[in-house]
């Protein structure tokens, strides 16, 4: 389940059961719905698919804590090389090389191909002839929900900014 924050801003995806207890203690209330039907002794009700929080709460935003993963660093990049827009044997290279005295950080590692890491190697993208797509930079918060989950269902898509084919 999707959880927006009172602002509607994605914050967490949680389970189905984490998303009831929220909406029976009138933390959240439903904004879709799946269709499909939750069954207890007691009573059925229609299993969400977002929820949003009653109460704003206040999410930390410090963005160089927030862990760097490929995976992350590949939903950052839309899965593709920064290099060459290949989405075939994916890698994660640092822009300017460790060697050079860049650092893991966000704006310094970008999604690039197998080809096109090994060609550039040790070197500076200048240094070999190759530009970036794009800078990189800090992903959006929505980042971190697309990669919690492997799958966006397409209730979740107008929350996220994510096109209607982005998956």
């Amino acid at each position: 389940m999707l959880v927006l924050n009172a602002t509607y801003e994605p914050i967490h995806v949680c389970t189905v059961r984490r998303a009831v207890v929220l909406l029976l203690k009138q933390k959240a209330e439903v904004v879709e719905e799946t269709g499909r039907l939750l069954h207890s002794a007691a009573a059925t009700v229609t299993r969400p698919a977002v929820i949003r929080l009653v109460s704003y709460v206040k999410i930390p935003r410090d963005p160089h804590r927030r862990k760097i993963t490929r995976r992350a660093v590949f939903a950052r990049d839309d899965w593709t090389c920064q290099y060459c827009g290949s989405r075939t044997q994916l890698t994660v290279d640092h822009v300017v090389p460790r060697s050079k005295g860049g650092g893991s950080t966000w704006d310094n590692i970008v999604a690039a191909c197998a080809p096109c890491n090994r060609r550039k190697g040790d070197s500076l993208p200048r240094q070999v002839g190759m530009t970036l797509a794009r800078s990189p930079r800090t992903p959006s918060p929505e980042v971190f929900v697309q990669v919690a989950s492997p799958t966006i269902p397409a209730t979740w898509r107008q929350y996220l900014g994510v096109g209607p084919l982005a998956a």
